[in-house]
């Protein structure tokens, strides 16, 4: 078994082609076949359904996968423990980022990285927080920028910044009026929130005291869709600090800050426990510190570089 087989195995498991995975692989379509071949007769199993059209994965086979996974990305964090100790930063970063952090942050963190870091080849994922913990424990990306706690032993949170909530509310609502907001002046029955799936929206109804939600409440994909749907529709919203910038003049009029207690969310870049690639992690932190104002930066990030 080598790890070439392995490669070999993830390619015609992200592709179910077989000429198409030997081209991502830089073989011939021979040359594939017959190593992927003889790692099955080696572990005598099939990993592979070929009498299937697009190739199938077996049972045994996405067992084996899953671990492949495991193996290719700690064979990469060797190679970048060895780069470390030259002081180079290159190679591929896989970074996945929840919906609801995105828009503040990465227009401006992929032009500030990759300005700052150019050898390094990024690639970013918006994902759901339940996907990108998945794909961490097996290995399919590199680190992601979320809200947390996760209270996930197997993955280590590095605190960013901190982020407030702020209640965006239509004029026509009686709690317009107030100059600020507790969670219990909140009527759920006016609240808008984002779909399933959205940590946010889990965050929200914590800090309304986890009251049930009621039948006219209602969803929608992201944060400034909601804000539309209060300008046109009345009730309120809840949206994070970051958001109040791509808001115009007549819309920041209706925000109110929340207290009683104060809403706010803790962001973090998140990592397997087996992560070793230091100067990245610190290279990604450093272009958080050039983008988020500095009253919201963690303290222990403004004086010290991460260690791990």
């Amino acid at each position: 078994m080598t790890l070439q087989q392995l490669e070999y195995v993830l390619a015609l498991e992200k592709t179910r082609h077989f000429v198409r995975a030997a081209e991502m692989c830089g073989v011939t379509q021979p040359t594939l076949s017959a190593m992927i071949q003889k790692l099955e007769d080696e572990l005598d199993c099939k990993i592979f359904d070929r009498s299937r059209q697009p190739i199938e994965v077996t049972e045994i086979g996405n067992q084996i996968i899953r671990q492949a996974q495991v193996i290719i990305y700690q064979s990469n964090q060797l190679k970048e423990s060895v780069r470390n100790e030259k002081n180079a930063l290159s190679g591929t970063l896989n970074l996945a980022i929840i919906p609801t952090i995105a828009p503040y942050l990465l227009p401006q963190f992929i032009a500030t990285f990759k300005k700052a870091h150019p050898t390094i080849a990024l690639k970013v994922s918006e994902m759901h927080t339940s996907t990108i913990i998945e794909k961490l424990r097996v290995a399919e990306i590199d680190m992601a920028i979320l809200s947390t706690p996760l209270d996930d032993p197997k993955i280590l949170e590095v605190p960013l910044y901190y982020e407030k909530f702020i209640a965006y509310i239509s004029p026509t609502e009686s709690i317009f009026e107030r100059t600020e907001l507790s969670a219990t002046d909140m009527p759920l029955d006016k609240l808008w929130v984002l779909e399933e799936g959205h940590c946010l929206r889990n965050q929200i109804f914590n800090f309304c005291n986890e009251r049930p939600v009621q039948s006219s409440t209602y969803e929608a994909g992201s944060i400034d869709t909601l804000v539309k749907i209060v300008d046109v529709n009345g009730g309120y919203t809840v949206i994070p600090e970051l958001h109040i910038e791509l808001l115009n003049e007549k819309q920041k009029l209706n925000l109110r800050e929340i207290v009683k207690p104060e809403a706010t969310r803790e962001i973090s870049v998140v990592i397997r426990h087996d992560f070793v690639r230091e100067g990245i992690l610190n290279a990604v932190a450093e272009c958080i510190k050039e983008i988020i104002p500095a009253h919201m930066l963690d303290a222990r990030l403004k004086k010290f570089a991460i260690r791990l």
